[in-house]
């Protein structure tokens, strides 16, 4: 494919109508903010520039799917469509993982955590949170540039499916996070904003207020069930055995991997029990994709198509 070949008219008008859409539905529904005019004058600049970033952008379109989806969130909080579980899942995850002190008080891994913590835990809590998003994008980018087209585009869509499983649990089951409880008790309050909870002694070591800046920006509050803060790496730990990758960035997906799973409980943003419903909807998810979804011939075609286009 020649690298300086302008899109056809159908790649071009496409692009165009799909940009206007994201755009008009999120001014509409939701408002502007900066960085949506931003993404979409770079989208559409990369787009049209040449063929090697056209196709890089369209590799990335599992990626800005997710992005607007989470997004489009806000114009339907899922708390206005089922009840909150909030007192029902403390209980449970009491009940299931509780820890019993000398004293005979019961307490959740959360706050057994919330009193027992050491600054160098804290550290790496707020350095493993900080990969959740990043470092499974930069895996996929480089198995996109290494060449390994195909199983870049798995495990994109894939990262998409799951989040998309997941978003739908979130209003098939909304939940509060164990820091609500903290905050707030078992009283449902609407429009409760984001909270850093245990992150936010990262926050304060190194002076940067990443979290908190993230956290202010919180689609929804009541989405700790299933926790997909655990199921994006395990999505690239997946995907690191099944494409040729060399054994460090195996480990390096693993060690980070439950180092999310741990500080996810140790900062109060999930129970054990959204840990394990993440899990359980990337494995999931994985295994619809692979072997019921790509047996379908027709979408199996359509990766095909997908994968020579920006290879």
């Amino acid at each position: 494919m020649n690298c300086l070949r302008l899109p056809s008219a159908r790649e071009g008008w496409t692009m165009v109508l799909c940009l206007a859409a994201w755009l008009a539905v999120t001014a509409l529904c939701i408002g502007f903010r900066p960085e949506h005019v931003v993404l979409a004058v770079l989208i559409a600049a990369l787009f049209l520039a040449n063929g090697a970033t056209r196709r890089c952008i369209v590799a990335l379109i599992p990626f800005f799917l997710f992005g607007i989806s989470y997004d489009w969130m806000n114009i339907l909080p899922n708390y206005k469509v089922n009840p909150v579980d909030i007192q029902g899942l403390y209980e449970s995850e009491k009940s299931l993982f509780g820890i019993t002190l000398a004293t005979a008080e019961r307490l959740t891994p959360n706050e057994f955590f919330a009193i027992h913590h050491a600054p160098l835990m804290d550290f790496f809590a707020g350095f493993f949170y900080l990969c959740w998003v990043p470092v499974p994008i930069i895996f996929g980018l480089w198995l996109y540039f290494n060449g390994q087209r195909k199983s870049y585009l798995h495990f994109a869509i894939v990262f998409l499916f799951v989040n998309l499983l997941g978003f739908t649990f979130y209003y098939i089951h909304p939940a509060a996070p164990p820091w609500y409880v903290a905050s707030h008790g078992f009283d449902f309050i609407e429009g409760t904003p984001g909270e850093v909870a245990g992150l936010g002694r990262f926050d304060a070591m190194t002076g940067l207020g990443i979290f908190d800046g993230l956290y202010a920006r919180n689609s929804n509050v009541f989405a700790a069930l299933p926790s997909l803060h655990s199921a994006y790496m395990l999505i690239a730990f997946i995907y690191s055995l099944r494409a040729k990758c060399p054994a460090w960035m195996r480990v390096t997906c693993a060690v980070i991997c439950f180092g999310i799973w741990f500080t996810a409980v140790y900062s109060s943003h999930h129970y054990i029990i959204d840990v394990l419903a993440g899990i359980s909807v990337t494995l999931i998810g994985f295994v619809l994709f692979e072997y019921v979804i790509m047996k379908i011939p027709a979408f199996s075609r359509f990766i095909d198509r997908y994968a020579d286009y920006i290879s």
